[in-house]
């Protein structure tokens, strides 16, 4: 579960967030940066494509690694591909000549980045049911979940810190390509892995249904109705928690880099700071997350993530007013990674605690979609909304209230999952857990 949760979050920042830095070195309008970041929707719509991901095997590899194995495979071979794609174009202003005809190089980047994100959230799918299928408790459902995240937060450390020291030293194509090369681990992860004994069993009467009309209602809609009928009236207010929660991170993602950079820090001191302090403190708030699940519940726990989570933001706004300071820095770096592993895990462990066996990876897909969604929309437009803010005041200025706009964003958040704190508790869901947990 560690290297799968490694595997899984590769991908992410190499088509946001690490993107944007390498874009802006280049010369690339923030507009555009903020544009190009809806390659992401791709995490967003997921839940269109999870039905046949549940039901069916993949193309040639199903029958040799099984249903959810043979789908980590696929993804994972064609996400090193189209990184080694984007290495080669590279994202820069200008036209290449493809099959007898000049093609804009940022178009063709962009497409290649598209193919990362959906191959990507095709991973995220079947590991995300990999994962919830293969825990017999809650118990190891939090193990789980805490390896997931761990291994997850650390292809974030490579993808979001070290990525920035090496494209120092050798340049943003091989540090790409070294990129491609390392969703290896996730390739021998799955070789390796088990499958589960669930998905091995629906998988021997699933194929042959599914292309029946009750077949299809229950693989297109079946996830959708179980998630309705198993919460009742509370179900709408769990999706909009779950839809906002995350919204204020996914606001900053796509300018933090670029601000990095107009800020004056160098790309090796942030790679240095997020790969030393901001690697300790991004264990310790997922190790808290994990603590606080298990001692007082899911509930109590995304409560105190959904505080957390946008408070780190105000650290981004006072850096924007103070300047290049390393000290303040470091600081914002800290409390950022913290309330991120904290808020991570939490969102995470209470999704998990929704889903019901045999709708494991749609149901997932659903919900994970719902949290990604409204951010993957609205930050887009995170570029445009800083050029129109500096309209009077300095770059700087604008990044500030940027910065304290995204952290408001997040106060709804917080009342509905106060809101959810007070449910009543429920008959156990799926594999026994209990949407109060």
């Amino acid at each position: 579960m560690l290297l799968l949760g490694f595997s899984s979050g590769i991908p992410i920042y190499l088509v946001g967030n690490t993107l944007g830095f390498w874009m802006r070195e280049n010369a690339i309008e923030l507009s555009t940066i903020g544009f190009l970041s809806w390659v992401g929707l791709a995490y967003s719509l997921k839940f269109l494509w999870a039905p046949l991901v549940d039901k069916l095997d993949a193309p040639l590899l199903g029958r040799w690694l099984g249903r959810r194995r043979g789908w980590m495979f696929l993804s994972q071979v064609v996400i090193a591909a189209a990184l080694v794609g984007m290495a080669l174009v590279e994202p820069q202003e200008g036209r290449l000549l493809l099959f007898g005809a000049e093609i804009d190089q940022l178009l063709v980047f962009g497409a290649m980045a598209l193919v990362v994100a959906f191959a990507s959230a095709t991973q995220d799918i079947v590991i995300d049911a990999w994962r919830i299928e293969s825990a017999d408790s809650n118990e190891q459902q939090g193990l789980l979940t805490s390896a997931s995240t761990l291994g997850y937060r650390g292809a974030l450390l490579v993808t979001d810190a070290l990525i920035l020291i090496l494209a120092a030293q050798v340049g943003w194509v091989i540090s790409y390509e070294v990129m491609a090369v390392l969703m290896g681990v996730g390739i021998a992860a799955t070789l390796f892995a088990r499958e589960p004994a669930s998905s091995a069993s629906a998988a021997a009467v699933a194929h042959p249904a599914l292309f029946t009309p009750r077949g299809l209602f229950d693989a297109l809609l079946g996830p959708f109705i179980a998630f309705f009928r198993d919460h009742g009236k509370w179900a709408l207010l769990m999706l909009l928690a779950i839809s906002l929660y995350r919204l204020p991170d996914f606001l900053l993602g796509p300018m933090a880099n670029p601000f990095y950079a107009d800020l004056g820090i160098g790309k090796e001191t942030v790679g240095a700071v997020r790969g030393s302090v901001g690697l300790v403190a991004t264990i310790l708030g997922i190790a808290a997350a994990g603590l606080s699940a298990v001692r007082f519940g899911f509930v109590p726990t995304l409560i105190a993530g959904a505080v957390l989570g946008p408070g780190s933001n105000l650290a981004f706004s006072y850096l924007a007013l103070h300047g290049a300071d390393a000290g303040v820095f470091t600081a914002a770096m800290v409390i950022d990674n913290f309330c991120s592993g904290y808020a991570g895990v939490a969102l995470i462990g209470y999704m998990s605690s929704l889903t019901n066996v045999g709708y494991t990876a749609t149901q997932y897909a659903l919900l994970s979609s719902f949290y990604a969604l409204p951010g993957k929309v609205l930050k887009g437009l995170s570029g445009v909304a800083v050029e129109h803010l500096e309209a009077g005041r300095t770059l700087l200025e604008a990044y500030s209230l940027f910065f304290a706009g995204t952290a408001l964003v997040g106060l709804p958040a917080v009342l509905l999952c106060i809101l959810l704190a007070v449910r009543r508790p429920r008959t156990p869901v799926g594999g026994g857990s209990t949407a109060t947990d």
